[in-house]
């Protein structure tokens, strides 16, 4: 293929103008080494990272091959955490959109499972989920993936680090033999290579080089006399670099609370993101950072896998990774679309012959980093350019974004430049509104109503 443009591709002239429509016209090279073998039926092992275009490659293949007028769940994708598997239906539906009547549904955990098992009997077309959701409506006879021709395992080797991997083979138990398997990695270790030849005939393997280019991430390191010192280093770097958006890379659930609350005392507006968090508590976080009102998320590996912001400025890791793989994932969370990016490392002595294996001698002496005086903490810590409204209405009354956004720009109102993102769920809605517009929404909210309803909104908080 002499090009990387979508339009050379054998996808229908609907799907190649609504990919016009949507702003891709270049492929990334996990789409240009992948979508081919997808269309032409190959199973595909394909290691990329998060942001490389993975699931517009895949999601490509299911709208290109599916048979609408056929009324049974024709693919299954399956995602390591409810807030990817959100993101991809998103991303499926936006890639359906020129095709009529198409049905997405999401199941995952963490959500009634009941209003789940209505919705497939209703069917539907495609179905993207968790691995333990999908198992449970399979097993109890609510789900059928016997004609499924379709199999995508997205983040495989999250799902597999998250204990997945006998949920992953009951499923695959389910479907037809004779079916195509895309198996997407941003690592790939012996336990996916182990997956592979059970789930995969023939597969052709891809790896994508480099999405992005070195030269828009400028990676530094930071050495510390103690462990102890993590903290205050996190909260100069923050001043000294004062980014829009920065996710800090913690090891375990106990260290993102602290240090978020750390963070939070000094006056940042800072996120907590981990895997005991509550799904409703999850939305709300996720919503927060995505809409650009907090600045600074608190994160573990996986749960970070759920964010998707796409120009984030600084990335810090408070300590290095347990995996060199997870190290060059977390600070390709920056840098994005050719944009610059920041990533710092913090480390100890003790911890420097494990940072050089990673990344050499000579990239960490070259690239030290020292941290400022005291003096940096003396200007204010930046501030959010949004805050998040709530309203208590969602999809289950059908309220839209449209109608919302109506709501707020009437006369009297807001200008529609001050609203950022609405992300709807089933009885919620949030709204990411322009700090100094937030009076006038919520007075707006409080006293007209919304498709002939008033509904009770609030400014999220804490």
């Amino acid at each position: 293929m002499s090009t990387n443009n979508f339009s050379q591709l054998s996808l229908s002239k609907p799907i190649v103008e609504n990919l016009a429509s949507l702003g891709y016209e270049q492929m990334t090279p996990i789409q240009a080494l992948s979508v081919p073998l997808i269309l032409d039926g190959k199973d595909l092992i394909a290691k990329a990272k998060t942001g490389s275009g993975k699931t517009a490659a895949f999601g490509l293949g299911i709208v290109q091959q599916l048979r609408v007028k056929q009324w049974y769940v024709q693919s299954l994708v399956l995602c390591p955490t409810r807030e990817l598997a959100d993101q991809v239906s998103k991303s499926i539906r936006q890639l359906a959109r020129t095709t009529h009547n198409v049905k997405v549904l999401t199941l995952c955990g963490g959500m009634p499972i009941g209003p789940q098992i209505g919705s497939l009997k209703h069917g539907a077309h495609i179905i993207v989920g968790t691995p333990g959701r999908i198992n449970d409506l399979l097993r109890k006879g609510h789900l059928a993936i016997d004609r499924a021709t379709q199999l995508v395992l997205d983040e495989a080797d999250r799902m597999l680090d998250m204990g997945f991997q006998d949920d992953l083979d009951k499923i695959v138990s389910y479907m037809p033999a004779k079916r195509q398997t895309l198996l997407f990695s941003a690592t790939y270790p012996d336990s996916i290579k182990a997956l592979a030849q059970r789930v995969c005939l023939k597969p052709q393997f891809v790896e994508a080089q480099d999405v992005l280019s070195p030269s828009t991430i400028k990676e530094q390191f930071v050495e510390l006399a103690h462990s102890s010192e993590r903290d205050e280093a996190v909260l100069k770097l923050l001043h000294l670099y004062r980014p829009e958006q920065a996710i800090v890379f913690c090891n375990t659930k106990r260290e993102t609370t602290q240090v978020a609350n750390y963070l939070k005392q000094a006056g940042w507006v800072s996120l907590a993101l981990h895997g005991d968090l509550e799904q409703a508590a999850r939305d709300v976080t996720l919503v927060r950072f995505a809409n650009g009102s907090a600045t600074v998320m608190v994160a573990t590996d996986v749960a970070a896998r759920g964010i998707d912001v796409a120009d984030l400025e600084l990335v810090i890791n408070y300590q290095l990774s347990r995996e060199a793989e997870v190290h060059t994932h977390r600070i390709g969370r920056t840098g994005r679309a050719g944009k610059d990016g920041v990533a710092i490392s913090l480390f100890t002595e003790r911890e420097y012959p494990k940072l050089a294996l990673r990344v050499g001698d000579e990239a960490i002496e070259n690239h030290r980093l020292e941290l400022p005086d005291d003096s940096v903490l003396a200007t204010d810590p930046k501030r959010p350019s949004m805050h998040t409204l709530q309203i208590d209405g969602g999809k289950k009354v059908k309220l839209r974004p449209g109608d919302i956004l109506g709501a707020l720009t009437a006369q009297g109102g807001v200008q529609g430049s001050d609203v950022g993102k609405i992300d709807r769920f089933d009885f919620s809605t949030f709204v990411a509104i322009k700090r100094d517009a937030v009076k006038v929404a919520m007075n707006k909210l409080q006293s007209d109503k919304i498709k002939g309803r008033q509904y009770r909104s609030r400014v999220v908080r804490g």
